[in-house]
């Protein structure tokens, strides 16, 4: 199994590094739509919807992004309408802050997101967003590597959450969604994305002043991911599977490897937007 999920992620990982450097734009776009599309079909089985309805749903998310593409980029992906994006981010904003009321409030929450469909509404609002952050993020100047970044935001708190946690952790961070998770794992993560932070701050000479906003956005960012981790565990476990498909060896489904990224992405391409965060860079 161990060398099922090396292979794997080396796989992943050639593919996701060759589609952010080298391919445009427009291209790019294409290629993480099939990917989300892939995700919302894991989502509809997330939302115990039989295979008809998973066609449905999967329409719903197909109209969703050609209406995302056409509200913010007028379908032309190298000059988007920054102020509108700002209008759908900010939703996802909320939208998270919220989720992550629901997660600690488990089982109980579920009786308001419990029914089939509002859980297919929710993963428009999680899936829609999250590819408009990618793609607004890549298309920023430096863009391909501060897609890059927030990538090592989230694996930073994922591993110093797993390290920390396993040394230290006594009490538990969500017990009915994620028994394994701690809060003292949850503070070593938002350590390791500090440590991160301040490394890649010191490295670009950032002002003080820069730093401190730019520390700021990364832990929140760092939160977030925590909170995307969070939410599809408690979708899993009110559905009562393990992994949200077998589609990679070793790894499970989509949306085992982008729970975190798709909450993180949003918070951090807000971030990037309202501080103009590439001009610094």
């Amino acid at each position: 199994m161990l060398k099922q999920r090396i292979i794997t992620a080396l796989v992943l990982l050639a593919l996701f590094l060759g589609a952010l450097f080298f391919l445009p734009i427009n291209w790019f776009s294409a290629v993480t739509v099939a990917v989300i599309l892939l995700g919302g079909w894991e989502w509809a089985n997330l939302s115990n919807l039989n295979r008809a309805l998973r066609f449905v749903f999967l329409a719903a998310l197909g109209a969703a992004l050609i209406g995302t593409a056409q509200y913010v980029f007028a379908m032309d992906f190298s000059a988007p309408d920054t102020s509108r994006a700002r209008q759908i981010l900010a939703v996802a904003c909320g939208w998270w802050a919220l989720a992550f009321l629901w997660v600690q409030s488990y089982p109980a929450s579920a009786m308001l997101w419990g029914g089939r469909w509002a859980r297919g509404l929710i993963g428009l609002l999680v899936l829609a967003p999250a590819w408009l952050a990618l793609v607004i993020l890549r298309g920023q100047e430096h863009g391909a590597w501060l897609v890059l970044f927030v990538v090592a935001v989230v694996v930073a708190a994922d591993v110093g959450a797993y390290f920390v946690g396993r040394r230290f952790g006594r009490h538990k961070l969500a017990r009915e969604v994620s028994p394994g998770k701690s809060w003292e794992g949850f503070f070593g993560g938002l350590a390791a994305c500090l440590v991160l932070a301040l490394g890649v701050s010191f490295l670009l000479k950032l002002p003080l002043k820069n730093t401190v906003l730019f520390s700021f956005g990364v832990l929140v960012t760092a939160l977030a991911s925590v909170i995307g981790d969070l939410v599809e565990s408690m979708f899993k476990r009110h559905r009562g599977i393990k992994d949200s498909s077998r589609i990679l060896p070793g790894h499970g489904g989509v949306l085992d490897r982008l729970d975190s990224l798709t909450a993180a992405l949003p918070v951090f391409t807000m971030a990037a937007l309202a501080s103009e965060l590439p001009k610094y860079l």
